[in-house]
């Protein structure tokens, strides 16, 4: 077992693994935190629409501009429009 554990492949597979993790983790949070701004700014809810879109976007450079698109756009629908851009 632990000339297994010493080998560059299942080392390789286990860094793999753990910056996965992290990444999904990044996107997870990313995601909560869009869903924060426009909860408390625009009274969003878990059930409309947007949620789920948002929710499906895995890109987290584009989750980064819609979390400042977020906190800065006037209205509901000015975020609705640049999310379908």
């Amino acid at each position: 077992m632990d000339l297994i554990r010493e080998s560059s492949l299942f080392q390789s597979l286990t860094q793999q693994s753990r910056e996965e993790s992290f990444e999904q983790g990044v996107r997870e949070r990313a995601i909560e935190d869009i869903l924060d701004v426009l909860e408390i700014r625009f009274d969003l809810r878990e059930t409309h629409p947007l949620s789920a879109r948002i929710s499906a976007i895995e890109d987290l450079q584009r989750l980064k501009q819609l979390h400042r698109a977020a906190v800065q756009v006037s209205s509901l629908e000015a975020f609705q429009h640049l999310l379908d851009e």
